[in-house]
Order: C-alpha cells, then structure tokens, then sequence
C-alpha cells in the first residue's frame, strides 16, 4: 500500500472475540533482506517458532498480554515489550486467556559480513535472550527533537548486525525536526494512541497507532503533531553497512535517567 509516495500499511486488529491466527506479510519487499509479519494470537492460543538459518528474529509486542518461553525462562509479555530469542533453539509464545495477542516479527537475512560482525559482538549480547519492556530502556536526546520529548532505546546496535531500534513519544504541539540519513533504511511504527503526520521531501502521510511506514531512503523527512494529540512511535533502523551506525552517535545519553 502506498500514500503519497510514503509506503504505508495499517495493521488489523482485531476484537477479543475472534478466534482465528493470522500471520500478514507486511511492506512486503520493501527492504532487502527483511521480512516483517503481523501476527495475531487469539485468546489462550499458543504457537512455537523455530530459527531459521542464516536469519535473526525480532519480535515488538505491541497489544494484548501472554507469556513467551525461551531456553526454559518464561517472559512475562505485556504492551510495548521487544525479545529477541538470539541462539535460543525455539520460542513459544502464548496469548492471555482473555485477551488476543498482537506483535511484529522482523527477519533479517545475515550477509557474509554480518555473520563475521556477529561473531565478534559481546557474548551477552547474542548468546542470551534479549528482553526489555520499552519504559524499562535508556533514555537519550536528539537535537532534532524538543526538551519534552522522551526517547528510548529499545534494542542498541551490536545485538543484531546493522540494526538499532527506538521509540519516540511528545504530546503535541510539538515535532522531530527534519532530517535525512542516506546510509540507513527505516521503519516507523505506531502505537497506542499515535496520531501525527510524517513528511518526506514532497509528501506527507497521516500516522496513526497500530500502523507501520517506510521512510523512502535518503528523502528529508519529518514528523509533526497536533495540539492535543500523541506521537509515540517505534523508529527501525536497517543500517546499509556497519560504517553507518556511527549515525546512533547523535544519540546522547542521558545519563542514570530512564
């Protein structure tokens, strides 16, 4: 699906009371070597995905409640909470009895020199379930952003080659300034209670919650909210090659403040 040149795909959420699992590719082909899939579980139901070779998977819970079971440790999933199996032989992952449970999982295909990259990140960083409630991650600034906007961290760079993922949340009147980064591609997507717009050179898209956008590579782009409205969304960042990541760099810490 495409609006105003900014490729853009609402998700389906469903009510409590449908009964039946879906997985929906999403933005299909849209970046080389990455594969995202809306799934849905319903109520009580359960499912196991395997690894497969040569890829690395992420899943963004971003609705609903479950429990999700890894290398015998059981992770307790609520809205808003990024895993990473990492070398964890299979994941099983199971809806609450009384509510459906949405997520993404992103694939992404390793090339030669991520698997060398890889093989020489922290330990702790790959041989260990990654996983994190999006409140619970570090805070950092941005000079295209304003002094009342609250940005985390969600997965660094160097647990996954090439890859970093944030959050970005301000009320309105209120915008991420515009910008370009040619040496990455990225995902945006909303959540609960996103409305804004996202500008790209000549074209702009209204964003809302539960929705996921490309932001077209190398375009100068924005994003703008309204007087009394949210913005509050995942940024993905699909870094080209390692060199680019030294993007994250304008990132700054903030320092014991989470």
């Amino acid at each position: 699906m495409t609006q105003q040149n900014i490729p853009i795909a609402p998700l389906t959420i469903t009510s409590p009371e449908k009964t039946e699992r879906f997985t929906r590719p999403i933005l299909k082909n849209e970046i080389a070597g990455i594969h995202v899939e809306h799934v849905s579980l319903p109520a009580t139901q359960e499912t196991t995905d395997y690894p497969q070779e040569g890829h690395k998977a992420i899943y963004l819970f971003m609705q609903g409640k479950g429990v999700a079971t890894a290398e015998q440790t059981r992770y307790e999933i609520v809205p808003e909470t990024i895993l990473l199996p990492n070398i964890a032989p299979d994941i099983t992952i199971k809806a609450a009895t009384d509510t459906p449970l949405h997520y993404l999982k992103i694939s992404s295909q390793l090339t030669t020199q991520d698997q060398i990259d890889l093989s020489q990140f922290p330990q702790s960083h790959t041989q260990h379930v990654y996983y994190a409630k999006f409140t619970d991650c570090q805070a950092y600034t941005e000079k295209i952003k304003s002094p009342k906007t609250v940005s985390r961290t969600i997965l660094p760079n160097k647990y996954i080659p090439r890859i970093a993922m944030g959050t970005v949340q301000t009320t309105g009147p209120d915008e991420v300034g515009a910008h370009k980064h040619p040496m990455l591609e990225q995902l945006f997507l909303g959540l609960a209670n996103n409305d804004c717009v996202v500008h790209a050179d000549d074209a702009q898209v209204g964003f809302s919650q539960y929705t996921v956008l490309h932001i077209p590579l190398g375009s100068t782009h924005s994003v703008s909210v309204e007087p009394n409205k949210t913005m509050y969304y995942v940024w993905i960042d699909f870094f080209l090659d390692k060199e680019g990541e030294e993007w994250l760099k304008t990132h700054k810490v903030i320092e014991d403040n989470k």
